[in-house]
Formats: structure tokens, C-alpha cells, sequence
């Protein structure tokens, strides 16, 4: 009996050791696991600091529209290159409204977001704040607009849109009143505290509107500067429904080239194609049909063809 009682003892002795062995391996492995994982999201974390987010754009050798209307430029953009400008932004924002699938608001159209090429065609850039336009549902009918958070640039953004958190394609027609506002008088949106759709309306309304036009730029048909000028102030309406369509702002602006001097359009043919060295037929046609699908960023609508979509 005595002697099976220490041959239990030994056993037990045996098992408590062989035990403690085997949660010494595990204690070792695991903190070899623990070590090798460390390592790996130490190796992770130098990876994402080295790695850096950005956007690829072409490369736009005229920067931004704000940097080519700003007052301490030199030499400033005479208004047939503005209103070129502004033609092919407006044909830009249109593709976006209604070709695009499925279509877009912009959101934060602004000087500073219109890039210039190296023949100044206009590229609308920077889809941050963008938002997807509602789609027609099964009953093939579509909402008018998209209820969001309040987002943009002060200056540009659409009031009604501002109140009602309701944005539309008329809050983009409205921010691109304010860029026209901007080719018009070469003023930034605000001024030492002046709004420059304020300003303007005032200017309007008292009958001076001439008053405003940026001085620096070449003498222009006052019926043009008008034209633009009151264009642009229907874009910048308060009310939502009083603005017109971009596909009507598009063919206002083609009507307002038309009636510009040829003179002023050859010497704006001849600027953007410094570059490319044409010949006299090509700038010959780029006058009379300035904004061929080409010409314009991310579109190919046809000048004087609107699109048959209804208003969103």
C-alpha cells in the first residue's frame, strides 16, 4: 500500500511537471505570435506614412480662371476670352446635368475650380462636394432634388439651396452666375464685406451697369457686356424657378458670341492656338464653330443643340 502510494506521488509529480513544460511552450509561442504581429503592423504603419493620397490631373499651363481675372494680373483677358471661358464652363456643368450617367451636381462651381489648358479651354475640376442627381424610379418619375448637408464655397453658394438643404441643378446655375459675375467685373464673390451679386443688382437697377465692367479689358459692344451682365444676373435670382436652365444659359452665351465683333474672335482664335501652330483654314473654322466637342471638357454637345431632357 505504502509503496503504491508513492509510485501515485511520483506520477503526480511527473504530470504537474509536464504540465508546467507544456504552458511554458505555450507562454513562448505566444508571445512569439504577439512579437511577429507587432512587427507586421509596425511594417503596415511605415507603409500607409509613406504612402500619400493625391489627384492626377492634365496638366493645365493657364492654372485657374481666378488666377487669369485676378486684379494684379498684368496682362488680363479681354471679354471675347471670357466669354469663351464662359461658354466652355457652361457646356461643361450641361454635360454634367444631363449626358453624364447618371448625372451630376457639381456643388462648388467657383473661379478657382475652372482650369485653364494651354489653349485656355475651360475645365471644370475639383468633384469634392459633388452629389449624385436623383434618377426617374419605376414609375419613370424623378425627384428635383437631392436633400443633403449644406456644403460649398461662401459667395457661390445658392441661397435657396442654403435654407431648404435642397440642392438642384439650379444651385449649380447659380454658382456659375457668380463666375460670370466675376469675368464680368474681374471682383472676387466677396469683397471687404460686399457681395458681389448685391452689388451688381444695385448697379442693374440704377441703370449703370456698364458702371461695373472690369476697366482693364479691350472695348467691347455695349450690347454684349449688357447681354452677359443680365445673363448672369438670372443665373444669381433668389428663387430656384426663375433661373434658366444651363442648357439656356448655353444658348444665351452662343448668342452673344455671335454678335461679337470678328475681330475680337480671330484675335481669341489666334491666342488659344498659339500653341498648336494651325493653319488659316483651321482658325477659320474654330471662328465661326469655336465649341466643337473637342473644345469642350468631358462633352460633346453640339453648339445650338440642346438636349431633350426634362429639368431636374
Amino acid at each position: 500500500m505504502k509503496k503504491k502510494k508513492v509510485t501515485d506521488q511520483k506520477k503526480r509529480k511527473e504530470y504537474e511537471a509536464e504540465k508546467a513544460k507544456n504552458e511554458e511552450i505555450n507562454k513562448k509561442r505566444r508571445r512569439e505570435e504577439r512579437r511577429d504581429r507587432y512587427r507586421e503592423e509596425d511594417k503596415q504603419k511605415k507603409k500607409t506614412r509613406r504612402s500619400v493620397q493625391m489627384l492626377v490631373y492634365e496638366y493645365m499651363e493657364n492654372g485657374t480662371l481666378r488666377d487669369n481675372i485676378s486684379v494684379k494680373l498684368k496682362e488680363p483677358l479681354d471679354f471675347a476670352m471670357r466669354l469663351r471661358i464662359a461658354l466652355g464652363s457652361a457646356k461643361g456643368i450641361l454635360y454634367l446635368h444631363t449626358e453624364a450617367n447618371p448625372p451630376i451636381f457639381h456643388r462648388d462651381i467657383k473661379a478657382s475650380n475652372i482650369l485653364l489648358d494651354s489653349r485656355f479651354t475651360a475645365k471644370v475640376a475639383d468633384f469634392g462636394l459633388s452629389r449624385l442627381a436623383p434618377v426617374p424610379d419605376m414609375e419613370g418619375i424623378s425627384p428635383h432634388h437631392v436633400s443633403t448637408v449644406v456644403k460649398g464655397t461662401p459667395g457661390y453658394l445658392d441661397p435657396e439651396y442654403f435654407l431648404t438643404h435642397q440642392l438642384t441643378d439650379k444651385s449649380d446655375v447659380y454658382s456659375l452666375g457668380v463666375v460670370f459675375l466675376e469675368l464680368f467685373t474681374g471682383m472676387q464673390p466677396i469683397t471687404h464685406g460686399k457681395n458681389i451679386v448685391r452689388e451688381i443688382n444695385i448697379a442693374y437697377e440704377s441703370g449703370s451697369i456698364l458702371s461695373a465692367v472690369d476697366k482693364r479689358m479691350s472695348s467691347v459692344p455695349d450690347e454684349c457686356l449688357e447681354k452677359f451682365a443680365t445673363l448672369a444676373l438670372r443665373c444669381c435670382r433668389e428663387e430656384t424657378d426663375a433661373r434658366p436652365s444651363m442648357a439656356e444659359v448655353v444658348r444665351e452665351l452662343e448668342i452673344i458670341w455671335e454678335l461679337m465683333p470678328e475681330s475680337h474672335v480671330a484675335k481669341t482664335a489666334d491666342l488659344s492656338e498659339t500653341m498648336t501652330h494651325p493653319s488659316s483654314s483651321s482658325i477659320s473654322s474654330i471662328m465661326k464653330h469655336p465649341y466643337t466637342s473637342m473644345d469642350v471638357s468631358g462633352s460633346d454637345l453640339v453648339s445650338g443643340v440642346a438636349p431633350s431632357v426634362a429639368p431636374r
